[in-house]
């Protein structure tokens, strides 16, 4: 990168990027290799396994669409962005292989996947053909989404309380992973942006997030209650089971609501906000399990 771009990538990242002394590490970790776990692993709540599978049924082909729209935009970044992008690749295909397992195993179990699997790729086919820099900006937004989840995740323990031990630590490893990760997608749109406007740069990440969110939040939902119908359960009760899950106790939809909301402000960038901390605790619980 020359001079003039290495200025213009500093003036788009704002006074608080990525910290210079963030590590990304590989953590290799398996999970589920030796038996399956409870159909309602989570304290025995079907609503929050349901959530979980809802989430987990997206991972592997969305986490595949977040690599490809970040080695798309790779070229030419300097040393730090690029070692950054290859290590966020690499988190990202464990992610997929461990949350492969985890689906395979609630499939074994009576789940039907299919649906999911279906509206999945009819989001993904729509991104066929348009600019590549679009498919970018719906992965830094969705990747906003998931380090947002991650971070109520690993604040909270009480969400796990009761469940899995090891189903628990997947969903751990992963939300670790994804803190640590969480300005990749967005310093490599800097990247790739960095000869546009903040206000043509701003346009289109304020849009991206509007689409990702009305499609992310009631997709969730759908999928969510179309795997408890499997389980038997319908009807209005637990529809507001579902939503009372999501935005009332725990309500980890409506936890998130002030970090999504900055998104939308002027100098945004993940980093604004250093939660590293609760990697390390995260970590140290890891390595004890």
């Amino acid at each position: 990168m020359n001079m003039s771009s290495a200025t213009s990538l500093r003036s788009a990242r704002g006074s608080v990027p990525t910290p210079d002394d963030l590590a990304i590490t590989i953590r290799d970790r398996r999970f589920l290799r030796d038996r399956a776990p409870p159909r309602w692993w989570l304290a025995g709540d079907p609503v929050g396994c349901c959530w979980h599978l809802a989430l987990s049924a997206t991972f592997p082909r969305g986490e595949a669409f977040f690599v490809e729209a970040v080695k798309a935009h790779r070229d030419g970044a300097d040393p730090r962005l690029a070692e950054e992008i290859r290590l966020f690749i690499q988190q990202e295909v464990n992610h997929s292989r461990e949350h492969l397992t985890f689906n395979r195993l609630a499939v074994d179990a009576g789940y039907d996947l299919a649906a999911i699997d279906e509206r999945l790729v009819g989001f993904i086919n729509m991104t066929r053909g348009r600019p590549v820099i679009v498919n970018l900006a719906a992965t830094m937004a969705l990747e906003h989404f998931t380090a947002m989840l991650a971070h109520d995740i690993l604040a909270r323990p009480d969400i796990y309380r009761g469940a899995d031990a090891e189903v628990a630590g997947l969903w751990r490893w992963h939300a670790v992973e994804e803190i640590e990760h969480k300005g990749v997608a967005y310093d490599t749109f800097l990247h790739a942006t960095r000869d546009w406007s903040r206000w043509r740069r701003w346009r289109l990440q304020a849009v991206m997030m509007l689409v990702v969110t009305s499609k992310f939040v009631p997709h969730r939902i759908v999928d969510t209650l179309d795997l408890l119908a499997q389980d038997g359960l319908r009807g209005w009760r637990v529809k507001a089971r579902l939503l009372w899950y999501l935005f009332g106790n725990p309500g980890l939809l409506r936890r998130v609501i002030p970090a999504w909301l900055s998104y939308f402000m002027p100098g945004f960038h993940p980093w604004n906000h250093d939660d590293r901390a609760l990697i390390t605790a995260a970590d140290a619980e890891l390595r004890a399990a």
